[in-house]
């Protein structure tokens, strides 16, 4: 573990959350941590509370708890970049159909897709789940025009065929407004994101991580006994960029907070096997050889929509001699949730993907609240704690190259 294992019990924390590509306001996050938070005191016995945060600043909430006799102050932050996302879904459906075209030719021309698939076919299904399903929305409205047409021609001549495009028409609309439960335009938009600059920070997204490292440093230059960034899905890889720059830009005071860094369910290969993806990959390789950081990666099999276990620095091909982080830890969904939960959870992707920020039955090490409102650093908590075994670190990104 790294040099931080002397520093002393937490009392006050500042923790910031990084969220996935979402467009739901920051709120969802404080009802989720308020209710998953009280769930899982009841089963493991500790008590813990949340309140308005007070102060400018970002969104957030404080968090009160008293775990093995002792009592920590947590403010939780969102760094939002919400609005980045809705603006970049907010295109029109011929728009979207582009994105599509657009988005499946980078990933197979630049040979990504395929180095992906050699990882996790979960992830890569689910990155194909929307072009299946886009592909399928347009064949129906096509086949509904075509059966209009005929039944309509013989009657109305070409006015049925201006009734059998309105209807077809009508029909995307329809899967349109119905995403929320096919998920297709939104997971496409997702993919789409990441892909337009071939894995490329977009200019508006860097500043706004520019932003997000300032808070930071800020936190680190307060009286705080730890600094806990968390990454969860897509915010895994924009948090790489985040810490990395902080750390080359500001250093770290030998006096100051504990500085730790643990990622969710991340899909960095999804970016960081794109062939623009310098940055990241640059990214990546630095923080990986930090004395002053903790790097906890946790992810699970059971969550398809993860990269679960694959150690992000070294699948991206930037694994170094002087590596030290992450340390790659399974959630276990299937020994730390009840036989009964798992069972309802099984199906339910995208619940699982957010079963990390959610209470467990059988919580083992992994314990979202007692990392973030316990007395423990997040060194602390896993001091000792041996890389799952079944971790994938074999080099696999075709395109390997960092900027200086």
């Amino acid at each position: 573990m790294s040099s931080q294992n002397n520093h002393p019990r937490v009392r006050k924390r500042q923790v910031f959350y990084i969220p996935g590509y979402d467009p739901i306001p920051p709120r969802r996050y404080r009802e989720l941590y308020r209710t998953e938070g009280m769930l899982q005191s009841e089963v493991s016995g500790y008590q813990i509370s949340v309140s308005a945060k007070s102060g400018d600043g970002p969104y957030g909430w404080h968090v009160t708890s008293r775990q093995d006799g002792e009592e920590v102050q947590a403010d939780v932050s969102v760094l939002v970049w919400s609005d980045l996302v809705r603006d970049s879904m907010s295109n029109s459906i011929p728009a979207t159909y582009l994105q599509l075209v657009q988005t499946a030719w980078i990933y197979m021309s630049s040979g990504t897709l395929w180095r992906l698939m050699q990882l996790r076919k979960g992830p890569v299904i689910a990155a194909l789940y929307p072009v299946g399903m886009l592909v399928a929305q347009l064949l129906l409205a096509i086949l509904l025009a075509a059966a209009m047409t005929w039944v309509l021609m013989p009657f109305i001549d070409w006015l049925g065929v201006v009734l059998a495009v309105g209807a077809a028409y009508a029909l995307m609309r329809w899967f349109r407004q119905q995403d929320g439960q096919f998920f297709a335009y939104y997971l496409m938009h997702d993919y789409a994101y990441s892909a337009k600059l071939k894995g490329a920070t977009p200019v508006e997204l860097r500043n706004r991580l520019r932003a997000f490292g300032a808070l930071i440093q800020e936190a680190l230059n307060s009286d705080a006994d730890e600094v806990l960034v968390v990454g969860h899905s897509s915010g895994a890889h924009l948090g790489v960029s985040v810490l990395a720059d902080v750390i080359r830009d500001n250093g770290q005071r030998d006096d100051g907070p504990v500085f730790s860094f643990l990622t969710l369910g991340q899909v960095v290969p999804m970016v960081s096997f794109l062939p623009q993806a310098h940055e990241l990959r640059a990214d990546l390789q630095f923080l990986s050889t930090q004395e002053n950081l903790t790097w906890v990666d946790v992810s699970a099999p059971g969550d398809g929509c993860s990269f679960a276990l694959c150690d992000p620095v070294s699948v991206s091909g930037v694994a170094t001699a002087e590596k030290k982080w992450p340390l790659v830890l399974s959630a276990a969904f299937t020994q730390t949730l009840s036989p009964e939960r798992w069972k309802y959870l099984r199906w339910k992707f995208f619940r699982l993907h957010f079963q990390y920020l959610c209470a467990f039955d059988k919580p083992d090490r992994y314990d979202y609240f007692r990392i973030t409102a316990g007395p423990q650093t997040l060194e602390q908590r896993f001091e000792g704690r041996v890389p799952s075994k079944s971790r994938v670190e074999k080099p696999v990104s075709k395109h390997t190259t960092v900027t200086a």
